[in-house]
């Protein structure tokens, strides 16, 4: 691994650059103007974007934001963790969850909380060698309403 800081995406053009690696996570984000719309949404809710840049490529990004709630009181959730495919094994993904305890403990929170899917066996293998434990399972339905 190399001595790559990580730093929080901030512009339109940061954003496009980390597309292609977000779409290594979410392949149904195929519009580049509505990634970066759809995350300027998501920033007047507090979400952030931390990375580790290669040049101009991002090599793991990790999204998250602080929230509050009556089961954990104020805690940091992540939405988004990836690590290039061909990166992986370098602890890209434990440095950003490092790095998320931080801003999690710097802001207060008292947890970190994040999802992954049930048959992802690898990142949940991974999520308890990195100390997270099996807390909750969500259920989920779509409704019959287009998502904005």
């Amino acid at each position: 691994m190399t001595d790559t800081p990580l730093r929080h995406i901030e512009t339109p053009q940061e954003l496009r650059a980390c597309l292609p690696l977000m779409r290594e996570l979410r392949p149904h984000l195929n519009d580049e103007a509505g990634f970066v719309q759809r995350v300027g949404r998501m920033r007047a809710d507090g979400y952030r974007l931390l990375a580790a840049m290669d040049g101009a490529a991002a090599v793991a990004l990790a999204g998250y934001r602080l929230q509050e709630n009556l089961i954990y009181g104020r805690f940091l959730y992540v939405d988004d963790l990836v690590v290039a495919a061909d990166r992986r094994g370098e602890r890209w993904g434990a440095r950003l969850l490092e790095a998320l305890d931080g801003v999690a403990r710097d802001s207060g929170c008292a947890r970190l909380v994040l999802d992954t899917g049930l048959g992802n066996a690898l990142a949940q293998r991974f999520y308890f060698r990195c100390g997270l434990l099996t807390s909750a399972i969500r259920f989920s339905k779509p409704l019959d309403t287009p998502a904005a």
